[in-house]
């Protein structure tokens, strides 16, 4: 700087601050300088928002010149990012999931940071942050199970809170496990800014490295308990092999439109999954830039596609529940009766287990998603929107491959009709779930006297102390969304049913089951027990007809005496503190996908 220079810069600053006094002791002179800068800044506001594309950030560098706006820039610049970066580039939110005691979420920061280097090469700025992300295992015959359900909302409302305060223009959320992949699809739902919900992956069970293996996942298909400790041990990072909650979910993401092609089914640990990544963070720069929102894309026509998906691939019946939650999250409705209308006519044409020998990494080699939602175009709705900005026909378009024995075609399908069957009756007026691809033939219709219990626990003590016996329905009632509460999943009495062989024995509750269970466990129904629906009136020795073919699930009781059982009735209170006494409050029923009102 010349000593002119520095002549002229001190001259300037002199009238600067001589303007600034002038201001500050009249205030007429004030209001007439900020109405003036409120003009100018409207119409940088639109310069922000449609030329530089930050429709949400651009309040962060809006009114930079009055102290609000000094604030906001002196705290950005606190984390190292510069004035002219922030006012120029799209900022980008990444909802990771990340958790180093769940190994389904272990390998998340590794993907955040593919999906970084994405989003900076595309010209926006990515900030992350982290959210809960527990294990259904972890949570399984204890206390935790409570909270595993009620965490999916709690997860989509701190998303949507933080999101929402902190004015990011898109998101990118990462996510592998239960429950945390349908809270990531409710949030982007409600937030509807440009989001992609990219799928963590799978693991493999241990198997897959054991001597002698067989082409099989399933325990079933091994004598020795080595090997089949080995068919649930994980090997490595991400979800569990199986087609439970978890890979149902990541799969429905890609089917619904919102995770990118060919993503949903790639193993957590393989190369393709970074690639896919850092692609994902390229691609949401250019979403803001289109103005392509999950209300574009996660459509009727999105959920529709979601559940033929789901009844396809043999998906978890906790779908059931996450697809009505979702279609609430974006003001449509998803009844369950949905399920009955498209299941008669779209085949299972995959045998994942607990559905078949099969696992995600035979899903993964026979060509994923793509080829199973190739093989579907007929049940689809191909001009549904994808985050790629293509239809969900013009993405299938590029892909080729009919099917082989893991992904069948529709003339040779594993079972004729979808995986998951709604039963309604006297029992369930409002409908129950089971995922008949688990079922064995002979089990499809079966009738015997009820064995009542009150909660899991009374469950497990009637099973060590014997008190079923073949022929019988297991009844657990109290485990719905309020009367748990939270909806517990029972993994841990399906898995000692199927240890004892009890293989002539039903299984009904009010709560719900892990994607892994299989044989006739049939659960969600309601209305529940506690919300005195005729689950609560059945008593030890009532007989219960299951009719899967025929959609039906009875009580051998009149009207007249279920009514008459349940005159002055009072649900039995389970103990309910901190959180969970304010979810009981607010959870609508399984059949409304058990979201918060």
């Amino acid at each position: 700087m010349t000593l002119c220079d520095l002549r002229e810069y001190t001259q300037s600053r002199v009238e600067i601050k001589g303007f600034q006094k002038f201001l500050w002791e009249h205030n007429w002179a004030k209001r007439a300088v900020f109405g003036l800068s409120r003009r100018l800044l409207g119409l940088y506001r639109i310069y922000l928002e449609k030329i530089l594309h930050k429709p949400k950030s651009s309040h962060m560098v809006l009114d930079r010149e009055l102290p609000g706006g000094l604030l906001k820039l002196s705290i950005i610049r606190g984390v190292g990012i510069k004035e002219r970066e922030l006012m120029k580039k799209p900022v980008v939110a990444i909802a990771n999931s990340w958790s180093e005691l769940n190994p389904g979420h272990r390998h998340l920061r590794e993907l955040a940071a593919a999906v970084k280097e994405g989003i900076l090469m595309a010209g926006g700025l990515a900030f992350e942050f982290d959210v809960p992300a527990a294990c259904d295992s972890l949570g399984n015959g204890n206390e935790g199970m409570h909270y595993i359900l009620a965490q999916r909302d709690l997860i989509a409302d701190l998303i949507e809170t933080h999101v929402r305060s902190q004015w990011f223009d898109a998101m990118v959320t990462l996510s592998s496990c239960d429950k945390i992949n349908p809270a990531m699809l409710m949030a982007a739902a409600r937030l509807d800014i440009p989001t992609i919900c990219f799928p963590g992956g799978f693991g493999v069970w241990g198997i897959r490295f054991a001597a002698g293996e067989k082409p099989s996942i399933d325990q079933a298909d091994y004598s020795k308990w080595e090997d089949k400790r080995e068919t649930f041990h994980l090997s490595s990072c991400g979800a569990c092999e199986v087609m439970g909650t978890a890979n149902t979910m990541q799969c429905l993401m890609e089917a619904l439109g919102m995770a990118p092609f060919g993503s949903a089914a790639v193993p957590a640990y393989h190369s393709l999954k970074i690639i896919k990544a850092r692609e994902a963070g390229e691609r949401i720069v250019d979403m803001i830039k289109e103005n392509l929102t999950p209300a574009k894309i996660m459509t009727r026509k999105a959920l529709e596609n979601a559940v033929v998906a789901d009844l396809a691939i043999g998906g978890s019946t906790n779908s059931c529940l996450h697809i009505p939650a979702l279609a609430t999250m974006l003001g449509l409705e998803v009844k369950l009766d949905l399920f009955n209308q498209f299941n008669k006519k779209v085949p299972t044409i995959l045998a994942i287990a607990p559905s078949g020998p099969y696992g995600m990494l035979d899903l993964f080699k026979s060509g994923g998603m793509p080829v199973v939602l190739k093989i579907l175009e007929p049940f689809l709705h191909l001009d549904a929107l994808t985050v790629s900005g293509k239809t969900l026909g013009e993405e299938l378009s590029k892909v080729k491959g009919a099917g082989d024995e893991v992904i069948r075609p529709l003339t040779n399908p594993f079972h004729a009709e979808g995986g998951t069957v709604v039963l309604f009756g006297n029992l369930a007026p409002a409908g129950a779930v089971v995922k008949q691809s688990a079922v064995a033939k002979e089990m499809l219709t079966f009738e015997g006297e009820a064995l009542v219990t009150d909660g899991e626990d009374e469950a497990i003590r009637a099973l060590t102390s014997g008190a079923l016996k073949a022929g019988m329905v297991l009844v657990i009632r109290y485990e719905g969304p309020k009367g748990a509460p939270g909806m517990p999943e029972l993994l841990t009495v399906t898995t000692m049913l199927e240890a004892l062989g009890m293989h002539r024995v039903a299984l009904i509750t009010d709560g719900r089951f892990s994607g892994a269970t299989r044989g006739p466990c049939i659960g969600h129904i309601a209305p529940e027990a506690y919300a005195g629906g005729p689950l609560a009136a059945v008593r030890n020795g009532d007989r219960i007809a299951i009719d899967i073919p025929g959609r039906k699930l009875e009580i051998r009781l009149s009207e007249t005496e279920i009514k008459n059982r349940l005159a002055g009735f009072k649900p039995k209170e389970k103990p309910a503190v901190g959180y969970m006494k304010r979810y009981r409050a607010m959870v609508r029923g399984a059949d409304e996908g058990a979201v918060l009102d």
